[in-house]
């Protein structure tokens, strides 16, 4: 076990990481996995603000993701349907296509807390159907970024363009 590692971790005693973007996207939040010396498991807390979203809609091809909602109350937009949850509920997220795309909004007046666990695959596409974006990824083994790339399908271009000789 490093220094930084440890057998239990409260995320509430946590720095947070606050960000937002624009009028509806915002959340406070943080991933300790590695803190308890998980490699292929990300875990993460986060508290998102009443009206906002922590994330834009999406599906991941790859890595499936659980939520436990530990307080407040918001909506779970899950493929085309809405849910409403509140704290005790357990929501998933398997890989697949758009059917599978989601986000948990706030519709509360309190911050929707919850932690999110998800597998740490080296490798993952996602789609953002609201936006028609892709993001590709790839990690390493300690889970440093080796490669990121976020663009619209309408940008490929051929498997042989650019190539020498061609």
């Amino acid at each position: 076990m490093t220094e930084k590692q440890r057998p239990i971790v409260n995320p509430e005693d946590l720095p947070l990481d606050h960000w937002s973007e624009g009028g509806f996207f915002e959340s406070s939040d943080v991933s300790f996995g590695s803190l308890l010396g998980l490699t292929n498991l990300g875990i993460g807390y986060g508290e998102v603000p009443p009206g906002k979203s922590g994330c834009p809609f999406h599906n991941h091809h790859v890595e499936e993701e659980l939520f436990v909602i530990l307080a407040g109350e918001g909506q779970y937009r899950f493929g085309p349907n809405r849910y409403a949850v509140k704290a005790g509920d357990v929501l998933g997220a398997p890989a697949g296509g758009p059917e599978t795309a989601h986000c948990l909004i706030n519709t509360g007046a309190t911050p929707l807390k919850y932690l999110s666990v998800s597998a740490n695959a080296r490798t993952e596409i996602c789609e953002y159907p609201d936006s028609g974006k892709f993001l590709a990824k790839t990690r390493d083994a300690s889970g440093k970024p080796q490669f990121r790339f976020i663009g619209r399908p309408d940008t490929a271009v051929d498997y042989w363009d650019g190539e020498p000789g061609i």
